[in-house]
Parts: structure tokens; sequence; C-alpha cells
């Protein structure tokens, strides 16, 4: 599945749940939003809370799921094409140097659709 097969399934939950509705409890706005996928991303590092060890593989999965649907709909409702934005930050970052290592030797290869 691709990422915008993924936002339009994360789409189709939103509008079953009436969560785009003016007097929904749970209003899709960019401040929630925002909110909403720091406290998810937060509850992934809780699972590494006091351990060293890599926590359950499916309580993992789940926070993380959790993650990118927050952020699929965080870019959805701020009109930002993810796909792209993530390919233009990766070229960006192949130019980067972090604590001396040089920019990468090549640039981002992917296959455009």
């Amino acid at each position: 599945m691709e990422l915008k097969d993924l936002t339009q399934a994360m789409d189709r939950f939103v509008t079953a749940k009436g969560w785009y509705q003016p007097d929904s409890p749970r209003p899709q706005t960019l401040k929630n939003l925002a909110a909403s996928l720091c406290i998810e991303a937060a509850e992934v590092l809780e699972l590494f809370q006091w351990s060293e060890q890599a926590p359950d593989s499916p309580a993992l999965a789940g926070e993380l799921a959790d993650v990118t649907l927050y952020l699929l709909q965080l870019a959805r409702v701020a009109h930002i094409d993810l796909e792209a934005a993530v390919l233009d930050k990766l070229r960006v970052n192949y130019q980067r140097e972090w604590d001396g290592t040089p920019p990468a030797e090549r640039d981002l290869d992917v296959e455009e659709d």
C-alpha cells in the first residue's frame, strides 16, 4: 500500500467517526493533530522507559501505527504532500554534514511515478 492509499484509508476512518464535523469531540485542527502526534511519539518512548531492551513488538507496532496515522492526518489537513516532502528532505540531507561526516557521494536515487 502506498502513502496516498494509507492517507485515504485514514481519511475514511476519520470521516466514519465524524471527527471532521464542526461539533466533533476530536476536531481535526492543525494544533490538535500536532499535539496528538507528539503525545503518541511520547508513548513510543515510554515503551523504552527504564529498559535498554527492545519493547514488545506488538506494542511498539501499535504505537508506531498511531504516530503514522497522526502524521498522515496532520499532513492532509495542512495540505502537504508528505511523500514529496520526505523526498525533498532526503535530497537536502544528502548534502548536509553531521559531526564532520561529509555529504553523501551521490544524490537520492528514487523512481518518480
